[in-house]
């Protein structure tokens, strides 16, 4: 028998969910871009990661504010999961680890015995009511728009303009002064004190 692994959402805002794990590497967390996102204020953007071992899965922590649990005990380190195991991300958040077991991956059978166990059609169902509203959930945010650019006032600028060009005639002013070249350079300004 070949097992397969999932993980399947127990509570959250997505509740009922199952993620069948056929990848090296799974990220859960916040981010829409990870393997299992989960959009809850107690959740971070990249919480806790799987990594598929020769039997099964591990799980790790990746620094969230509110620790991944297995259990009910907060996990420091990789942990290695076994079927049944209760993940727990934050106080809202449970999900179940489990292993799915084909019965006949090992089995030969008879073609008979295969049309007898082959699925019948299914009566067409109605599409399942859209997920309940969940209290934890983190509002998406608007999708940002580009703003034009304000116009700058030229005021500013022309205010700097002016002020740089009074601190550099005080300047002017201040080395003609302490250098004594006001008779040298301006004698006709100043008649009597040359």
């Amino acid at each position: 028998m070949t097992a397969q692994y999932q993980i399947v959402m127990r509570s959250g805002p997505n509740a009922g969910r199952t993620y069948p794990l056929e990848v090296n590497e799974a990220v859960i967390g916040r981010d829409t871009a990870n393997f299992i996102s989960i959009n809850d204020a107690e959740v971070s953007r990249k919480h806790a990661k799987l990594t598929r071992l020769d039997q099964g899965y591990a799980i790790e922590d990746l620094g969230s504010t509110n620790g991944t649990f297995i259990n009910g005990q907060r996990i420091v380190a990789r942990h290695a999961l076994r079927p049944g195991d209760l993940i727990s991300l934050g106080e809202n958040i449970t999900m179940n680890y489990e292993a799915v077991t084909d019965p006949n991956a090992t089995m030969v059978s008879s073609p008979k015995a295969v049309s007898a166990r082959a699925p019948k059609a299914a009566a067409a169902q109605p599409p399942p009511p859209p997920p309940p509203a969940y209290s934890g959930q983190v509002p998406a945010g608007p999708v940002p728009v580009e703003q034009p650019r304000k116009k700058r006032s030229p005021l500013l600028a022309i205010g700097l303009v002016i002020f740089l060009l009074l601190c550099l005639c005080g300047v002017l002013f201040w080395l003609v002064d302490f250098l004594n070249l006001y008779c040298t350079l301006l004698p006709f300004l100043f008649p009597g004190a040359c």
